[in-house]
């Protein structure tokens, strides 16, 4: 395959390095002489472990060379990556003049090239910009359309400054969205034989996964920070208490929690928190991200309210009110605060949770829910069916598959707040059907 390279910063400079090891001739583009220069005498433009090795045997192969004129790139080459900088505006929004100008260059060259030709952008942008900002500049400087020759794909780059090689040869996934059939298939011969899974999806996600990736390596740093700053005053040995932390694969370093839904709760988590911050406090310790947490959830709780209450007092069916499903615990439950707000705003509510038995409740859990919500056994139901008559807003905390299958019978007309993510009430006839965060 013909690959053209716009940019030779660190991406583009690495993946002109590392391409034509996969058998593909490479034209690196930039504007800068300098580095256009560096690359055709086999220099790397960048500072990297192993880089300006195969930079060097690339171009003694004949395999790799440099150019300003994007002219010759585009008609020379089969797919174009943009891996142009998109530096930050004063408002910290990337600024994607490079990028659109990039885009127009290729694009008004794609009129006087005959045959497909797919352009592939990789500097890291917004979630949409793909389709609702480049394609039309695209579009508009080829004058051809997605399928009539032309294919636009995202496929954001996940290389580390120190270990770039490495992760090029070794990905944990290579994801991919694209405008056309054409374009997954391009990327899929282009990045033959490497490992990990090819993720075939839209561009939006595509463009997400790679912001969100970003944002919580930044996030674990803090968090092993602040949670070694703590420790340290408890004169502990930080990093002893993270390497066994890690070692944890089933639920500290997994997909466990890592799943978009409803707010945390239980007899654990919110108390450990809570703990965990006052010791930080008492040892004059500022911890600003975990101190954030409990608001954090409060906000999440919040935000599902604002959903229910945005058609104005509604009757309500709840389902689930313990933290989780498959217990009767309700302490410290978001759904208890939920059931409660909506009561205190004055919402008629009914509550099913096959799980929550008046008659069964003992101790704290009593304790607690008389506390909270003193008249539940007005509130409860025994059926599904008992707590969706006359609802007109379905609200699902839990739900087994039994009561699923009943609010999917009874839901036409009505709305529903998934908390959860079920995906089989999405196709509850005639309902309105919303997620808290899809």
């Amino acid at each position: 395959m013909k690959i053209s390279v716009f940019g030779l910063g660190y991406v583009g400079a690495v993946s002109c390095g590392c391409l034509p090891e996969l058998g593909h001739e490479v034209i690196g583009v930039d504007t800068n002489p300098l580095k256009v220069k560096m690359i055709n005498n086999g220099q790397s433009p960048v500072v990297e472990e192993g880089i300006n090795e195969l930079i060097a045997k690339a171009v003694a192969e004949g395999k790799l060379r440099a150019t300003h004129d994007v002219e010759d790139a585009v008609l020379n080459s089969d797919v174009s990556l943009i891996s142009v900088a998109t530096p930050s505006n004063p408002n910290y929004s990337p600024n994607l003049t490079a990028v659109d100008a990039v885009v127009r260059s290729i694009g008004a060259t794609l009129r006087k090239k005959q045959g497909a030709h797919v352009i592939v952008l990789r500097s890291t942008v917004p979630p949409g910009t793909t389709e609702e900002r480049i394609l039309p500049i695209l579009l508009e400087a080829s004058g051809r359309q997605i399928g009539d020759g032309l294919s636009l794909v995202f496929n954001p780059e996940f290389l580390r400054e120190g270990s770039s090689v490495k992760d090029f040869h070794n990905p944990p996934q290579t994801v991919v969205g694209s405008l056309g059939e054409a374009g997954y298939e391009a990327m899929e011969a282009m990045y033959k034989g490497l490992p990990g899974k090819f993720e075939r999806t839209t561009t939006q996600i595509a463009e997400s996964v790679k912001y969100l990736c970003n944002v919580f390596h930044a996030m674990k740093i803090v968090f092993a920070n602040e949670a070694g700053s703590v420790l340290k005053a408890c004169n502990l040995d930080g990093r002893e208490v993270m390497k066994i932390f890690c070692q944890d694969t089933q639920l500290n370093i997994s997909p466990a929690y890592l799943r978009p839904g409803f707010a945390f709760g239980g007899s654990c988590l919110p108390k450990e928190v809570k703990g965990f911050l006052t010791m930080a406090r008492d040892l004059e310790v500022p911890i600003p991200t975990l101190s954030a947490l409990l608001d954090s959830n409060e906000a999440h709780i919040k935000r599902a309210y604002d959903m229910i209450a945005k058609n104005g007092r509604k009757k309500v069916a709840l389902f689930g009110l313990a933290f989780k499903p498959g217990t009767d615990d309700m302490r410290d439950s978001p759904l208890v605060v939920l059931a409660e707000r909506m009561l205190g705003k004055g919402f008629e509510l009914a509550i099913f949770d096959r799980f929550v038995k008046i008659s069964r409740l003992l101790g704290k859990n009593k304790e607690f829910i008389e506390q909270e919500i003193p008249h539940l056994d007005k509130l409860l139901h025994e059926t599904p069916e008992a707590a969706l008559k006359d609802a007109e807003v379905i609200v699902i905390g839990h739900a087994d598959a039994e009561a699923r299958q009943a609010i999917i019978a009874h839901a036409e007309g009505r709305r529903i707040i998934d908390l959860s993510g079920y995906a089989d009430l999405r196709s509850a006839a005639g309902a309105h059907y919303e997620g808290i965060c899809w």
